[in-house]
């Protein structure tokens, strides 16, 4: 469990094919590994992935088909920024929403404008995911706990505030590019609920 709050941004050091999956090699950049461990959850622009390997600054860990093929951790070269965050432990504070670290789909940017001194961003989810998003509700975007502004059809919009810029890669988004999205786990267990009691 996460909270979408970034913790730092880190690089891609090395991206290994291994017969379909692959191993993904973090330069965790400013993030504190003091306290992770192998076989920990570490959130990686949205994705939770597990520890396998610890070095000094950095650590790997495998991906499956399933997730290059559903995230963008699939399309990441050497060298990429990606946003981290270690997982929730008892007693940490939670500054954003829950997070589960399980990627729903691809959003798409559809415009980015300046608004005063933050960035306003519209995204275009998939239509199945569409449902989910709901205005002054909560989303992840690459990883990030943001809160929805407005909603219309499959388009959704935020705000991002200085400090989100400059401590995330939310920074360098243009439109066109893809993003991991998360809805809001609440959503889900709602519909659940409702489509139980109605049957």
């Amino acid at each position: 469990m996460f909270t979408g709050i970034v913790k730092a941004i880190g690089r891609i050091e090395a991206l290994t094919g291994r017969g379909g999956d692959a191993e993904l090699v973090v330069d965790c950049g400013g993030l504190d590994l003091s306290s992770v461990s192998v076989g920990d959850s570490i959130c990686v622009s949205g994705a939770c992935l597990t520890a396998t390997r610890i070095g000094r600054g950095t650590f790997a860990a495998d991906v499956s088909r399933e997730t290059l093929s559903r995230t963008t951790l699939g399309s990441l070269a050497v060298g990429s920024r990606v946003n981290l965050e270690p997982a929730l432990r008892a007693g940490d504070p939670l500054g954003g929403h829950y997070v589960t670290g399980h990627v729903d789909g691809l959003a798409t940017v559809v415009s980015v404008q300046q608004d005063a001194r933050s960035s306003r961003v519209v995204f275009e989810v998939p239509a199945a995911l569409s449902r989910y998003v709901a205005s002054k509700g909560s989303v992840t975007v690459d990883g990030v706990s943001l809160t929805v502004n407005e909603v219309e059809g499959r388009r959704f919009g935020v705000n991002l505030i200085p400090h989100t810029l400059e401590v995330t890669t939310l920074g360098g988004l243009a439109p066109g590019d893809a993003v991991n999205l998360e809805v809001d786990v609440i959503a889900r267990y709602v519909e659940r609920l409702n489509a139980d009691a109605a049957s």
